[in-house]
């Protein structure tokens, strides 16, 4: 603040607030050493309060001018001190005042910021005796699960994040369908974000401490995979306030380099070549592109890092679970906008983490899994209870395809396993609620033909549409597969669902069965409103393991019959190809041709996407037969993968052309079930070990992640 002109006399008038060293006025008594006086200058200072209004020159009050003659550094007495000394004030509230503002504000910035420190210190202290405390033999009985728990593996070596160094791609905004009344709301910004981060913190402590000190204290070692959840698990019940505790008593099987054969070796360096090329290339993204050595992006999610979790686990992986595992804890969140497709995140995200947890006991897992469960459930809020196809996992808007406002059958029917495991954990049974009444309502519905559905299904009605249409390939085949595991997940004891399998395997063999010229192989068509057709989509090779599973289960024993039948046709679409791999789609030759093989292929089939429905049958035929020659077959099929679809930078691609070895075409892409399922199940088909996941103790989801059976016979 600049001085105001000197009034008539020679005084200087200054503004109050100002003093002679440059500080700014801090009450009666200035803390100040004049300079030198001049003689013959006098000072004369304006005083008033903060609030009053500075008049005309001459209405303003002057001391008189004091002599300083004597003594250039004596101050005339002020005002306010009636002995002709100033008084000087120490108390607080004036050292305070007498502060300048840019002091003053770094002074509430340090505490701001320790009391920060210290509000964050109180907070990981109060968790962690909760966690402690919440750890009770008592307490942990009151929960229905028991997985059990296998020690964390070492840390990794080096941090992968630093490696990738790319940016995630925007996710790709869907075309919103529906009245606009049946949107759901965005969830609760703040409570469930605080929600979210006390379960992460519970979760970390649990995950990464409490873990570990489990896994010592119960004089574990690293088993590479639990095969025995706990006799007796049962179906959810009422809400229970703690986290499952992992039962350290559970059987395990040890999974190390010296108890693997020669082939699972071959798959596990299959496994570390394609993990390798991912965590370079593609680190925390959804998928790897091996060629052009980056990623692309589905989800956002990670989706290749979490469908592999439970596939490094069992292959004793101890470093790279870890190091995954790490990834988990630190950068996945769900919080973000983006739209997920409901069958194919649940089959994916959330039954890869509800098996890790089981496998691993790491808490981690679950409540990631609890997170992300919460997060589909809009997708459930339609008027006919059938769920739409994509939701919105940051704003909680659910809505159906783009190009229709319907959704396929076996995407509404093919998430209970993951939804009804997920309330049996938690405790909270909206999860399982939600999707049993999808089954209720597809079991009621008309338009069936002996037990075979449609593939579409209106979201609005709750009815059937294009009807007269039936196939067991995209769109409707995991519908069978869920029918049969859910009526083995629970127990045997939902007749309804066993009911519905069985009518439809019959309706398999009436109107879809047929024989190929000139092997006459076993096949699997479609019906289009009556006419056949001789076309057979290699996702319908899942049948031959399904069928097994269920005669294991005690059904007919004619449905084996029927399962090595359609084995054998699934090998030779294999077989039958120059480069020894499956096309997508193959067409049966019906007439008596001696120079035409059973298998044709169309030029827009050819292509292979490392698809493992066929090597997942042969796991079941030779787990449940013991006949190595399905071991033989899985041999060459993972021979080809390495001739054709091996990238030497790392990673595994597509190809568009399995009839010419020449030139495979690779399609740059290795999607997430190479790494979750198809390697996984060769594993398992090369193990001479029963029970190494035994199948009476675990069910597999769509996407190969085995979830226990709550009550094992």
């Amino acid at each position: 603040m600049h001085p105001r002109p000197a009034p008539p006399g020679g005084a200087l008038a200054l503004s109050p607030g100002w003093r002679p060293d440059g500080g700014g006025a801090r009450g009666p008594c200035w803390p100040w050493r004049p300079r030198p006086h001049t003689p013959g200058a006098g000072v004369a200072v304006a005083r008033r309060r903060p609030s009053q209004r500075l008049g005309p020159p001459s209405a303003r009050k002057t001391l008189p001018e004091p002599d300083l003659g004597a003594d250039p550094l004596r101050v005339a007495p002020g005002p306010t001190s009636p002995r002709g000394a100033c008084v000087k004030k120490s108390s607080v509230p004036q050292k305070w005042k007498q502060l300048s503002r840019l002091q003053r504000t770094v002074v509430l910035f340090l505490l701001a910021v320790l009391m920060l420190f210290g509000l964050r210190s109180y907070v990981h202290v109060a968790d962690e005796w909760t966690a402690v405390d919440s750890r009770s033999a008592a307490a942990w009985q009151m929960r229905p699960a028991n997985p059990p728990v296998l020690p964390a593996p070492r840390k990794a070596a080096e941090n992968p994040e630093t490696v990738a160094g790319l940016s995630p791609q925007k996710p790709q905004r869907h075309f919103r369908r529906g009245p606009p009344n049946l949107q759901t709301r965005a969830p609760d910004g703040d409570t469930q974000e605080r929600r979210q981060a006390q379960a992460q913190r519970r979760a970390e402590v649990l995950g990464e401490a409490g873990w570990r000190a489990e896994a010592q204290r119960d004089g574990l070692s690293w088993r590479g995979a639990g095969t025995k959840p706990p006799q007796g698990t049962e179906p959810p019940g009422e809400k229970a306030e703690l986290p499952p505790r992992p039962s350290p008593k559970a059987v395990r099987f040890q999974a190390n380099p010296a108890s693997q054969n020669e082939r699972q070796k071959a798959v596990v360096d299959a496994f570390l070549h394609a993990w390798a090329g991912y965590r370079k290339f593609a680190w925390g993204h959804d998928e790897l592109k091996p060629l052009t050595r980056s990623f692309s992006e589905w989800f956002g999610l990670g989706l290749t890092l979490i469908d592999a979790l439970d596939t490094m686990w069992i292959l004793g992986l101890k470093k790279e679970f870890q190091e995954a595992r790490k990834w988990v804890s630190r950068k996945l969140r769900f919080q973000k906008n983006v739209d997920v497709n409901l069958f194919e995140s649940t089959i994916r995200i959330l039954g890869g983490l509800l098996s890790a947890f089981h496998l691993s006991g790491d808490v981690l897992f679950l409540t990631k899994a609890e997170d992300f469960g919460n997060r589909l459930m809009p997708a459930f809020r339609t008027p006919s209870k059938i769920p739409y196809s994509f939701v919105n996992i940051g704003t909680g808007v659910a809505h159906p395809p783009r190009w229709t406002s319907d959704s396929t059958v076996a995407e509404v029917t093919s998430i209970q396993l993951e939804f009804r495991e997920l309330s049996r954990l938690t405790g909270d049974k909206k999860f399982q609620a939600a999707a049993e009444e999808v089954t209720r309502r597809v079991h009621a519905l008309r338009g069936k033909l002996d037990g075979l559905v449609p593939m579409f299904i209106s979201t609005n009605s709750g009815s059937f549409t294009h009807l007269g249409m039936f196939t067991l390939g995209a769109r409707a085949d995991s519908y069978y597969e869920y029918l049969l595991k859910q009526w083995i997940q629970g127990g045997k004891k939902e007749s309804q669902l066993l009911e519905d399998y069985l009518e439809a395997v019959d309706g398999i063999r009436k109107h879809l069965l047929a024989k190929s010229e000139p092997r006459k192989l076993t096949f699997v068509g479609e019906l289009n409103h009556g006419r056949f057709s001789a076309k057979m989509d290699h996702l319908v090779c899942f049948l031959p393991g399904t069928l097994a599973l269920g005669a294991h289960h005690g059904l007919p024993a004619e449905h084996m019959e029927l399962a090595q039948a359609l084995m054998d046709t699934c090998y030779q679409m294999y077989r039958q190809m120059e480069t020894g791999l499956s096309p997508e789609i193959a067409h049966f030759n019906l007439h008596h041709t001696k120079a035409v093989k059973d298998v044709q292929v169309k030029a827009a089939d050819r292509h292979n996407l490392l698809r493992p429905e066929t090597v997942e049958s042969l796991f079941y035929l030779y787990r449940l037969t013991g006949d190595r020659k399905y071991q033989d077959w899985g041999w060459e099929i993972l021979h080809s993968f390495n001739t054709y679809t091996r990238v030497p930078s790392g990673g595994y691609s597509s190809i568009s052309n399995v009839q010419d070895p020449r030139h495979p075409q690779p399609r740059d892409k290795m999607e997430s079930f190479f790494l979750g399922e198809t390697l996984k199940y060769l594993y398992l088909l090369f193990s001479d070990d029963p029970d190494l996941l035994s199948l009476d103790t675990y069910v597999f989801n769509t996407e190969a992640h085995p979830l226990p059976i709550w009550a094992p016979s």
